[in-house]
């Protein structure tokens, strides 16, 4: 009994509150390549990410920036701390009292008295488990983010990526809208053109010109919620990317048994599994508490004034030992045991809860990728060399001399609206290509094109 209350005074006095182990824990359950390093907190770029963006940054790299530098996601691994200071205040025993009473009674100088509560060196195990069971809940909630922000740097690449070939193919609509205004008030002024389709072309051209101003907007503000998923200011937000789609597969990508492995993955479903273990490990600890007395071991010394009788006159020491036990009557963690019960019958409906979401969100998820593949290669496969010929027949017929100007920059007109629409499709197709992976990764994501993304389940 004796080495067992060493150690165990022993193992409280030596635990370590650093959170290196909880970070490494994260990046295995998110299972990242990299993450932010959190010894010490700094208000600068981190030098790794600064070397990633020295070059154009491709969808990979971003994604490495945001897991390295982003702000929120280096406050959620600091937290972690919080899990793990708790941790070790559960797994800490009681201290001892001392005291020390001068005169405490006639023919007595002093008297010291020592007392500890034996109740604690029970408790304290079974409260250590709990928290044990609470951080790695938090362990998965912050694994879930890693997820989730990958999720959102690699949709807001692709918007933006969608967002600057836009403004390209709405350039080049403008310049032939230019084109077809300059043309338009040429023939107006030689009068070979009514005044009508002079003012259509010139309304056309100030359509575009409105347009492009939009787009240069929209491109502003994608650029600005990339750099707050980056984690940039300053210097660092001269960053560059990388505009490649990829060419879309002829078939869409859809594992097998999507529902079951996305059940298997879920990462916000294991953080309720753990809260779950955490509240059974509750319930035992209170039903402890109610049924164990509450001990106290004491001994005391007394110094004695000396007698004739005794000792010879001379003052000596006096021992002694008590035992105070606190007998649970009246207060037996009825409320507490009531608060766990509850606690953990709640816990099961939210298991339940979220597994039939999850559940949903993998067909919501695949209808997605089969619908978006479906229109990329549409465009891809149809509509684009159907207007490419289209304009070459045009162009064909003009130089002809059976067609107009005007016939032309439309068909011209028409052909930059496909590649943009396409444009579009691309983007929404990669997209669901990445809702789909973070799905298999371990979070449910919702896309949101306003800011950043929303998980389905919050963390506490």
């Amino acid at each position: 009994m004796r080495t067992r209350l060493l150690g165990l005074l022993m193992l409280a006095g030596c635990a370590s509150g650093r959170i290196a182990p909880d970070v490494a824990r994260v990046r295995t359950l998110a299972n990242a390549k990299v993450i932010a390093k959190v010894e010490k907190v700094e208000t600068t770029t981190d030098e790794d990410a600064r070397k990633l963006l020295g070059k154009s940054l491709d969808v990979s790299a971003a994604v490495r920036v945001a897991l390295i530098n982003n702000r929120d996601l280096r406050a959620d691994l600091r937290e972690l701390g919080v899990s793990r200071g708790r941790l070790m205040q559960a797994g800490l025993v009681a201290n001892p009292s001392f005291e020390a009473e001068f005169l405490p009674e006639r023919d007595s100088k002093i008297e010291l008295r020592a007392e500890y509560n034996l109740s604690s060196l029970l408790l304290a195990p079974l409260q250590s488990k709990v928290a044990s069971a609470e951080l790695e809940a938090h362990r998965y909630r912050v694994a879930a983010r890693v997820v989730e922000l990958g999720f959102e740097v690699r949709a807001a690449f692709y918007e933006l990526a969608a967002a600057e070939q836009r403004l390209g193919f709405a350039q080049q609509t403008l310049d032939a809208l230019t084109a077809g205004r300059d043309a338009a008030m040429a023939l107006l002024s030689a009068g070979n053109v009514a005044p009508l389709e002079a003012s259509r072309q010139i309304v056309a051209y100030e359509n575009a010109r409105i347009d492009v101003a939009k787009i240069e907007l929209d491109v502003a503000d994608r650029r600005e919620h990339m750099q707050r998923l980056l984690g940039l200011y300053g210097d660092d937000t001269a960053w560059q990317i990388a505009i490649d789609f990829a060419d879309i597969p002829d078939a869409a990508e859809l594992p097998e048994q999507l529902e079951t492995k996305a059940i298997q993955a879920n990462l916000d479903l294991k953080a309720v599994e753990q809260r779950l273990v955490a509240a059974g490990r509750r319930t035992g600890v209170t039903r402890a508490a109610s049924i164990v007395p509450d001990l106290s071991v004491d001994g005391h010394a007394l110094h004695v004034d000396g007698d004739p009788e005794h000792h010879n006159g001379q003052s000596y020491w006096r021992y002694g030992a008590g035992v105070t036990v606190g007998v649970p009557i009246f207060n037996r963690q009825q409320g507490n045991m009531r608060v766990a019960e509850a606690e953990f019958d709640a816990l099961l409906e939210r298991q339940q809860a979220l597994a039939i979401a999850i559940r949903s969100r993998a067909r919501q998820a695949r209808n997605a990728l089969t619908s978006a593949h479906a229109r990329a290669r549409a465009y891809a496969n149809t509509l684009m060399p159907a207007q490419r010929t289209v304009m070459e027949q045009t162009l064909l017929q003009y130089n002809a001399m059976q067609l107009g100007v005007f016939e032309l920059l439309a068909a011209r007109r028409a052909q930059l609206e496909i590649q943009l629409a396409y444009v579009d499709a691309q983007a929404a197709y990669f997209r669901a290509t990445a809702q789909l992976d973070a799905l298999l990764a371990g979070k449910v994501v919702e896309h949101d094109d306003d800011d950043d993304a929303h998980s389905l389940v919050e963390g506490d």
